[in-house]
């Protein structure tokens, strides 16, 4: 294989290698090159600091306004968010393309006495996101409660941690954990310790998902495993300015706000299944619920099934009009609250049962 040999023509000579003038003073023209060279050097590495320095702000702030969007509820809100994403998605490709630019540069600059040493074979491995196996549907639920029965204490022991040295150390002693099961695992959990009304834990365990959830959308962003973001987010979140802090809490308090009121729906769709049970099972032979047709008779009625007094029941509906009489007799029968003898004039007819 043929050697390329071209590199080697774009290398500035050492500073001190040019014949001068005898009338220049040579050293202070030597120390003015080298200090020349120093500071555009110097320009450009300030240059490269500053556009990764915007890169990263940039992802950060598109990655929290993601997390916004997902949590906003009211439709004005999102539309402002949408919009914003927007112009930083725009703003975050300026800097790509301004990262590349500089990166060119770099590559093209000449070599001189202070980058020809550099060591020019080591390289950096990035983990890349391994390819998902294309599952339907009913085999993705299977793969997600297999994983979920199999490390439900793993998942429960992280969830009840407060510390984020702690909360760290742990994942990545458990890295199967940081995956989407785990965040889904958490969230159930939640809804089912509020409708306990463990309100205080549930609470705990909400700041554990969020925790999960930025993984996850840390790993989105940078196309790399959720395992290779733990390290840099619990760094992050250590060392953040109050502006990312607020950011995350308050995706925590709409995360808490959202399971608060599932936890009420799923709470009121079972005590209405409850209730319609209860009521199936007090129909009369006619279909009706006795407990309703007790509350819509009249007072003097309801006094008569009260003290289950057979004689003053019949007194009132005597009194009444005879349709009046029979109709509200006949929901009695037909609800069970009156259960009718041989003949309803004898004496020894069972009495009203409520």
């Amino acid at each position: 294989m043929p050697i390329d040999y071209s590199k080697w023509k774009d290398i500035e000579i050492s500073d001190d290698e040019d014949d001068t003038h005898p009338n220049i003073d040579t050293p202070s023209l030597f120390r003015w090159r080298h200090q020349a060279r120093v500071e555009r050097m110097g320009e450009f590495e300030k240059k490269k600091s500053e556009t990764k320095e915007s890169l990263e702000r940039s992802q950060r702030e598109l990655s929290e306004l993601k997390n916004k969007l997902k949590a906003s509820d009211q439709e004005s809100e999102k539309k402002k968010i949408e919009a914003d994403i927007e112009k930083l998605e725009k703003q975050f490709s300026d800097w790509k393309s301004k990262e590349a630019e500089l990166e060119k540069q770099e590559k093209l600059a000449p070599w001189n006495c202070d980058t020809i040493c550099k060591e020019g074979f080591s390289k950096t491995t990035v983990n890349k996101m391994p390819e998902k196996k294309i599952m339907s549907e009913d085999e993705r639920l299977e793969q997600s409660q297999k994983f979920m029965d199999k490390y439900k204490k793993d998942i429960e022991k992280f969830g009840f941690y407060s510390n984020w040295d702690d909360s760290k150390e742990y994942l990545l002693s458990n890295p199967h954990l940081a995956c989407e099961d785990t965040a889904n695992y958490l969230t159930y959990w939640c809804v089912n310790l509020q409708m306990e009304e463990k309100n205080g834990l549930m609470k705990q365990v909400a700041h554990q998902t969020i925790v999960m959830q930025y993984i996850l959308e840390l790993s989105k962003t940078m196309e790399v495993p959720p395992i290779a973001c733990v390290p840099s987010f619990f760094t992050k979140i250590k060392t953040c300015d109050a502006k990312y802090m607020e950011g995350f809490n308050s995706e925590l308090e709409a995360f808490i706000g959202r399971i608060e009121r599932r936890a009420k729906e799923k709470t009121d769709k079972l005590i209405a299944e409850i209730e319609a049970e209860e009521r199936e099972k007090r129909l009369g032979p006619g279909g009706l619920d006795p407990q309703e047709v007790y509350e819509e008779l009249p007072k003097e009625l309801q006094d008569c099934f009260d003290s289950k007094d057979i004689g003053m029941l019949q007194e009132v509906l005597t009194a009444m009009k005879p349709d009046e009489a029979q109709l509200w007799l006949k929901k009695c029968i037909d609800s069970g609250l009156w259960v009718p003898g041989p003949s309803d004039d004898s004496e020894e007819a069972p009495p009203p049962e409520q």
